[in-house]
């Protein structure tokens, strides 16, 4: 078979959207042990990370802790959001209720189940890292890369909408 220029750049593995995919897919299925332990999917997993955060907050911070916030956080619509909160409200790990300064607004929280298993899952990634054969320092140097490039894509997208008015 003969590699022209133009097949050899469209090459799978030269592909950082398929190297981003297969980190992400690996990095998921790493995380599984822990995952079935605490009887809770990735996502859910996500949605849990962000409601400990505002759970450590605390009641006086006063702000109220909504789907719209949460979809923002996680960058995930209300679509997707909706159907993963009645599952876990279901499962005792979270609560539902309309905000009384509007109806229209539904409050999320975590319950104490959900509150229950953050030092597990604090436990096994600090384990996890522990035994990992990758530094800390790798780790977090990786990290603040994806966020600076997460960043750059959505300016660039935001840029080229821009310009297609």
């Amino acid at each position: 078979m003969i590699c022209d220029d133009d097949s050899a750049e469209l090459a799978l593995n030269r592909q950082l959207c398929f190297a981003l995919y297969a980190a992400s897919r690996a990095m998921t299925k790493v995380y599984q042990p822990m995952l079935k332990d605490l009887d809770i999917t990735y996502p859910q997993y996500l949605v849990l990370m962000v409601l400990w955060e505002w759970a450590m907050e605390g009641e006086e911070s006063h702000q109220e802790h909504s789907l719209g916030a949460l979809g923002q956080r996680l960058m995930l619509d209300s679509g997707t959001l909706t159907p993963l909160l009645k599952r876990m409200e279901k499962r005792g790990l979270v609560e539902r209720c309309r905000s009384p300064s509007d109806e229209r607004v539904s409050l999320i929280k975590a319950t104490s189940a959900a509150l229950e298993l953050k030092p597990r899952a604090r436990a096994w990634v600090q384990r996890r890292l522990d035994q990992s054969s990758i530094s800390r320092s790798d780790v977090e140097r990786l990290h603040g890369d994806l966020w600076r490039f997460l960043h750059k894509l959505e300016d660039d997208s935001a840029s080229h909408v821009d310009k297609q008015y």
